[in-house]
């Protein structure tokens, strides 16, 4: 098939689908963008990565810039995460250890969705779904199918009252399911602030702080050029830990899924590293070394979205 044809036949499958897409569904995917970000709300979840399961408990008070959350894992390694207005703190109990970062995305989870959805229409064929009862409450599904192989699908249920978020499932362009959650128990309304305390043991614990700047990587020689529509970078940023190289980070999404690249000095790494593709469910992850540096993609994507995206990544000695 020449060029020409192919972009030919990709266009026209893009405007099919485009106008399948349902003005319904668009204002419910609004309302649940609303919903996980004004509601306050406790629980209990399970998600779901092939055979791996996890139970989490979360506790949503609203507010400005996304709230205060806490999360808490219930099985294997205990950790709970503290997400407030500035920053997130992670808590390790077996290591005794709070790790702090300046909260970068003001989004409470299980927000999976910006505000503008409309423009999600020209990736993904969004539609309405059927309807079911999960943990209790009525609930409305909405389908975002993917137009082309580089994103993966998405499937979510929302209670028919609130439009809070029930369950959400990732899934490949065959239809394989790759992950997904499930609220198991859930209670809207008023949160008590005694939900959010951390763990009263940390006050020992050893704080492991990072800190995060605004990074320019074109000025230092780095060129990213994803070759994947509708991805645009959102984020670009420098973390650096103490007693460590620091480590620019560059966000890549299309509105829905997002992909980061990082790069890292070599000079400090002790372990060694190898280029090529790993993943597990729907992240999947490229490393490449490139001068003298450790390049790592990782993204909420297929396979070769990821891919295209690590070898846009080049280096050129600035003048």
């Amino acid at each position: 098939m020449s060029r020409a044809l192919g972009a030919l036949v990709l266009c026209a499958a893009a405007g099919f689908a485009h106008a399948q897409t349902s003005p319904d569904a668009v204002a419910w995917l609004r309302r649940i963008y609303q919903a996980t970000e004004q509601l306050s709300y406790t629980g209990t979840f399970v998600y779901q990565q092939g055979a791996r399961t996890e139970t989490s408990r979360i506790a949503h008070l609203a507010g400005a810039s996304g709230g205060t959350e806490k999360l808490e894992v219930l099985e294997g390694a205990a950790r709970e995460i503290l997400r407030t207005r500035n920053e997130i703190r992670c808590y390790l109990p077996d290591r005794h250890l709070v790790k702090v970062e300046p909260r970068g995305d003001p989004r409470a989870f299980p927000a999976v969705l910006p505000e503008q959805v409309t423009a999600l229409s020209e990736y993904y064929a969004i539609t309405m779904g059927h309807t079911g009862r999960i943990a209790g409450f009525d609930c409305q599904a909405v389908e975002l199918k993917p137009l082309d192989e580089m994103r993966y699908g998405y499937r979510l249920w929302a209670d028919t009252r609130s439009g809070m978020l029930l369950k959400a499932q990732t899934f490949k362009l065959d239809g394989a399911i790759v992950e997904q959650f499930t609220f198991a128990q859930l209670d809207i309304g008023t949160v008590a602030r005694d939900r959010l305390r951390p763990p009263r043991m940390a006050k020992k614990w050893r704080v492991e702080q990072a800190a995060v700047a605004p990074a320019d990587l074109a000025s230092m020689g780095w060129r990213l050029e994803p070759a994947v529509p509708g991805f645009h970078k959102v984020v670009e940023i420098r973390r650096m830990l103490r007693d460590s190289e620091p480590v620019d980070q560059v966000v890549f999404s299309d509105g829905l899924a997002a992909v980061s690249v990082f790069i890292e000095p070599k000079s400090k790494r002790t372990e060694a590293s190898r280029d090529g593709l790993s993943g597990m469910g729907a992240v999947n992850v490229v490393t490449r070394h490139i001068a003298d540096h450790l390049v790592t993609v990782v993204g909420e994507t297929p396979v070769v979205s990821v891919q295209r995206i690590a070898d846009g990544v080049s280096y050129h000695k600035p003048d």
